[in-house]
């Protein structure tokens, strides 16, 4: 497969002597009806080196997924969040009933540029494998901002202790405006296994840091557990209903 430079443009306004030091990453997915989107190939052009004066049309091969990618340098700002787990029955006889995971969204840093046209940007929740409306939660708009505040707390309750080996938490950042909104960067939060409840997902594909950070929140009862975690592409981001 092939990328074409002369592709669709997009601007971003970056000084040149910062571009001299930076790559290009470029990505390309498909998108199908259901809202989840598949990985096709990436391409990585060295800024340094690119000749300024063409306007010739460049074709580059696409290459597989690199482990940088994986890895999550494709960075998209930062969330700054605590989570903490309630055991069912710790707060007392039969409270909670259910288990409860609570996900306290104070801010983010450094989004990608907002688009002029945008009215703001949030935050949506769900807890995977659930894509139900049940499941969904957001926060509220934020008025254009690349760091903006959302200071808002998400309660889920009906987890079990043995849920949480296989659910995630999957966090994504959103620039609204009045037709549509686009996917900023978002997180995974749970053990990164590939699977839930023993069927392959993709998922279930957390970082170090984001499974760490599960992995506290699960052995730290009724705690809050604090991070910084960067934002990045998601594989299979829900779109908003």
């Amino acid at each position: 497969m092939f990328l074409n430079s002369l592709s669709p443009s997009r601007q971003y306004k970056i000084e040149k002597m910062v571009l001299l030091i930076r790559k290009l990453s470029l990505s390309v997915w498909h998108n199908d009806p259901l809202g989840r989107n598949s990985f096709l190939g990436e391409r990585e052009v060295d800024l340094a080196g690119w000749d300024w004066r063409n306007n010739k049309l460049n074709w580059y091969m696409l290459k597989p997924r690199s482990l940088s990618t994986i890895n999550c340098v494709d960075h998209r700002g930062v969330i700054n969040l605590s989570i903490k787990y309630i055991p069912p029955g710790s707060l007392g006889r039969k409270t909670p009933p259910s288990g409860e995971v609570h996900i306290w969204v104070k801010d983010t840093k450094d989004l990608p540029q907002l688009r002029p046209s945008g009215v703001g940007s949030f935050v949506k929740c769900y807890v995977l494998p659930d894509t139900s409306k049940k499941s969904y939660q957001k926060t509220l708009i934020v008025q254009r901002d690349s760091n903006p505040v959302f200071n808002h707390t998400i309660v889920y309750d009906g987890f079990h202790t043995e849920d949480l080996k296989d659910a995630c938490v999957e966090l994504t950042v959103w620039d609204h405006e009045k037709l549509t909104n686009h996917f900023l960067g978002g997180i995974q939060l749970g053990l990164g296994t590939g699977s839930s409840y023993g069927i392959a997902v993709d998922w279930m594909d957390s970082t170090q840091e984001e499974v760490a950070f599960w992995q506290e929140m699960m052995t730290t009862a009724n705690e809050w557990i604090e991070a910084s975690l960067p934002l990045r592409s998601l594989a299979g981001k829900r779109k908003l209903k």
